[in-house]
């Protein structure tokens, strides 16, 4: 036993080192696994606590992004729970490694079978298998190289770029995938390799391209060396693939460098980071770096501005369209449009500004030439008296102007709720509608017409339209323009223009007449008187001769209240006697009155008072009242009554015309005033008259009202101041005398009484008045009537007359005798050579030499008192039909005026 104690003691130190060993390993993988097992457990438990916190500050920032994160809090939970299961995998893999293992530290008590073998080298093939699998997960690219360049390892994504399984990677050199033309050629590897060798560690983009594809790429890579005893044997690189982002960012690029529009970056200590070229071109500087040195306040240097926009931009996530104005380099401002957002870090803090900038500033003037424009046009259509219209090819009005308010009484928004041509007379609508189909289609470029258009009170207005097409801006017809003129008061002073007209032809034709007829009628007149003096007339003849002379007189009067009509003199005011007004204005109508058997009763009142105004303009107001109310009786009836009443204060004077006619129909009562309406069938009138009255007495101070009576028939009652009690009607002047400013001739028989007009010739001689006695008178007249009338009627009061046809007659009898007055007619025929009764009045009185004769002048026309006088400052007119006492008068007058003219 002796023998063998060295044997058996190796064998005893060689298990007792190898169960030390075992128990060495054992101990090793216990302490590895609680040290595993505490490292994981102390990363969860941060990545939990980091994700909270995470959350917990950082989720109202997640929430004010443009797009939605609030699910990527979601992803960072889940994503903590997928890292906890992996660790929680390994942890149990690790653990069945540490039970083999201390499976075969018993191998010298119980050799390891076959099955616990099988079981180790399946643990570790399925661990090997784990990381494989994790690398082949990795979306970037892993190799492993050896320091010559040659392939160890890689992950499937490497194997997916060149095309090839691993057995064809592996062993082989990187150089043999790349392609040299398109990247970084070996001078630049060999160059890296030597600056990693003394780092052992290297970043940065690398471009390389790739021989099966034919196409560059763009990788960020990560190397790390792998050292074994402090010696570099080769490199691990992970290599992500870029390229999309680097396309994407020289597009970006591209497009940062082209837009029009200026891209800034801004930072919020204002600097500028970077801007593009149309920026540099907006704000008018020369070149890039000269715009990135200067400061944000510097272009844009409204504080308060400045400060606005960036609250603004802080509070929301763009900020688009905030108009704000800068300062070029010139100094020049400029107004941009601007579009910003705020960058934040990962906590939330605004690093930096950008967004982009819409020069605006042409814009903004075209805007503000073209608001001016419109403002102007604007001004123009609101001052333009027309009513402007625009309506659309449907028939829709798109724009009125405002003053259709004065012309229609109706708002803008009430005429645009119409339909176009509502408000037209339903006899002008066809002619309406027609022409503005014409206008809409192209028929026609320009038309006009006269339409009648209801006014909101709903009296008819007269309208003058003039249509022309809207052209569209493709050159179409878009719509109508209508221009339109109120011209109702346009149309009634036409109206009366040519009723002026018209009665200036009859004034005309009746100047002609009167004159024909008053030299008869002075005939007539100036017999009778001769014949009613002369002695032994029995009382027959008398009679018979004071009705001549009584219908002589009325003819007289007839013929000049028809030229005072007709023709009337310019306007006089004066007191005037209504009742006499009233009588001459029956006397007009009297003939009409009489044909259609209607009574007039009308009977002059004492103590009225005098009313200022113009006779013939009264005569007017008063003979339309009386016309209409003829017309009415003739509508219902063949024969009716008139009753005409004056009654008057102290204030005013009344007058009320009453008829038994058709009444006034409620429609009417309210617009029977107005200019144009008639009741009267087409033809029977123009429906101006009434308005005319109402023109007239406004001018007179008064009014006009109508009323329909219970009864039957209506009554007009017209209202007139009355004059003051110191005013009175002017004295007539004998004679019809009208000499300097004197009553015009026929006042006598007209306004003072009528009753001195139908007076019949007494049958006593009138004493001669002393400054007539032993006169010399030369009578020019083409009329051998008047002057045999005058020879023999002057003669017989004790005057030498003689007479003459013509002017040179004349002539030749003035220069060969004295006279002391010349009758001479106004009207001469033309057998005499000169027909002027002024120039040969001139002609007679040049002939007379030193002893120039007083010159009167006779005329059958109306006489008011402003007549030319031919240069014969004393000359009177004596008015036809005239009796001889008349002439007497005026000879008189004009011989006491004239002291110095004696016998």
């Amino acid at each position: 036993m002796s023998d063998n104690p060295h044997p058996t003691q190796p064998k005893k130190d060689g298990s007792s080192d190898a169960a030390q060993n075992r128990v060495s390993i054992s101990s090793r993988l216990e302490h590895f696994e609680k040290r595993q097992a505490d490292l994981l457990r102390l990363i969860y438990l941060i990545l939990v606590i980091v994700v909270s916190a995470f959350l917990w500050t950082q989720w109202s920032t997640l929430r004010s992004f443009v797009y939605r994160l609030e699910a990527a809090a979601f992803g960072l939970i889940v994503l903590v729970l997928l890292v906890g299961a992996y660790a929680w995998h390994r942890t149990r893999e690790i653990s069945e490694l540490r039970g083999l293992v201390r499976g075969l530290e018993q191998r010298d008590v119980t050799s390891a079978n076959d099955k616990q073998l099988e079981q180790l080298f399946g643990m570790i093939s399925r661990s090997q298998q784990g990381y494989r699998d994790l690398i082949d997960s990795f979306d970037d690219v892993l190799i492993a190289l050896s320091l010559e360049g040659e392939i160890r390892a890689a992950n499937r994504r490497f194997s997916d770029l060149v095309g090839l399984n691993f057995q064809q990677i592996i062993g082989k050199k990187l150089s043999e995938f790349l392609d040299e033309s398109g990247g970084q050629g070996i001078a630049d590897a060999q160059e890296g390799i030597t600056r990693f060798l003394e780092r052992r560690n290297w970043s940065g983009i690398v471009q390389v391209r790739l021989k099966n594809r034919n196409a560059v790429y763009y990788f960020d890579c990560v190397a790390h060396a792998m050292v074994r005893d402090d010696a570099v044997h080769g490199i691990t690189v992970l290599a992500r693939d870029v390229t999309a982002f680097r396309r994407n960012e020289a597009r970006f690029t591209e497009l940062f460098e082209t837009l029009q529009e200026g891209i800034y970056i801004v930072t919020p200590e204002d600097r500028i980071m970077d801007a593009n070229p149309a920026l540099v071109r907006i704000l008018g500087y020369d070149s890039k770096d000269e715009l990135l040195v200067r400061k944000v306040s510097d272009i844009f240097p409204d504080e308060s501005l400045r400060n606005i926009v960036r609250s603004e931009v802080d509070r929301q996530p763009v900020l688009e369209g905030r108009e704000i104005m800068l300062i070029r380099k010139d100094g020049k401002p400029i107004i941009c449009l601007n579009t910003a957002a705020a960058v934040r870090d990962a906590s939330g803090k605004i690093i930096r500004y950008q967004g982009a900038l819409m020069d605006v500033t042409a814009r903004r003037e075209i805007e503000r030439r073209l608001h001016k424009q419109q403002e102007f046009a604007r001004r123009l259509v609101d001052s333009f008296p027309d009513v402007i219209f625009v309506v659309d090819t449907q028939a829709r009005y798109t724009f009125v102007s405002p003053n259709v308010k004065e012309v229609l009484g109706m708002d803008v928004e009430e005429t645009m709720a119409k339909s176009f041509a509502d408000c037209v007379h339903p006899d002008d609508q066809s002619m309406t509608k027609s022409l503005f189909a014409d206008i809409a289609s192209g028929k026609q470029n320009f038309g006009s017409l006269e339409v009648r258009i209801r006014h909101k009170a709903g009296d008819w207005r007269y309208i003058r339209a003039h249509f022309s097409p809207l052209s569209a801006e493709a050159g179409g017809i878009d719509g109508v323009v209508i221009s339109s003129r109120d011209v109702t008061e346009l149309k009634r002073l036409s109206e009366q223009l040519i009723q002026a007209e018209k009665l200036a032809a009859i004034g005309q034709m009746l100047a002609g007449v009167a004159h024909e007829l008053n030299n008869p009628l002075t005939a007539i007149l100036g017999v009778t008187e001769l014949v009613r003096e002369r002695e032994g007339l029995d009382d027959a003849m008398k009679r018979q001769l004071d009705l001549t002379h009584r219908q002589a007189r009325r003819a007289a009067r007839i013929v000049q209240n028809l030229l005072e009509f007709a023709r009337p003199a310019a306007p006089q005011r004066k007191p005037v006697d209504i009742n006499n007004i009233l009588e001459r204005t029956l006397q007009l109508h009297e003939h009409s009155l009489r044909r259609n058997s209607i009574e007039v009763s009308f009977q002059q009142q004492e103590g009225i008072a005098n009313v200022v105004g113009d006779a013939s303009q009264l005569i007017q107001v008063f003979l339309n009242l009386i016309i209409n109310a003829e017309q009415a009786i003739c509508e219902v009836r063949d024969s009716g009554r008139i009753q005409v009443r004056v009654a008057s204060s102290s204030r005013k004077v009344t007058i009320t015309i009453q008829d038994d006619g058709v009444g006034i129909s409620q429609e009417a009562a309210s617009k029977i005033f107005d200019p144009f309406y008639t009741t009267k069938r087409p033809g029977g009138g123009t429906g101006l008259g009434l308005s005319i009255c109402v023109a007239i007495l406004r001018e007179h101070g008064g009014t006009v009202e109508a009323q329909s009576l219970p009864a039957g028939g209506s009554a007009f009652t017209v209202v007139l101041p009355a004059a003051a009690p110191e005013q009175s009607p002017s004295a007539p002047t004998p004679g019809g005398i009208s000499q300097g400013n004197a009553p015009r001739a026929g006042t006598s028989h007209g306004e003072k009484g009528q009753h001195d007009a139908d007076a019949t010739p007494t049958s006593s001689r009138p004493p001669v008045p002393t400054a007539v006695k032993g006169r010399s008178i030369l009578v020019l007249d083409d009329e051998e009537s008047i002057r045999s009338l005058l020879e023999e009627g002057l003669s017989n009061h004790g005057l030498r007359v003689a007479c003459a046809a013509s002017a040179e007659e004349a002539a030749k009898l003035a220069a060969t005798g004295n006279f002391d007055a010349l009758l001479c007619d106004l009207n001469l025929g033309a057998t005499g050579g000169i027909s002027s009764g002024r120039d040969a009045a001139a002609h007679v009185v040049a002939s007379a030499g030193g002893n120039k004769p007083i010159v009167i002048f006779m005329t059958g026309e109306l006489v008011c008192g402003s007549e030319d006088r031919g240069g014969f400052g004393g000359s009177a007119f004596l008015q036809k039909p005239f009796r001889i006492l008349d002439v007497l008068s005026v000879l008189r007058e004009s011989f006491t005026a004239v002291p110095s003219a004696k016998p």
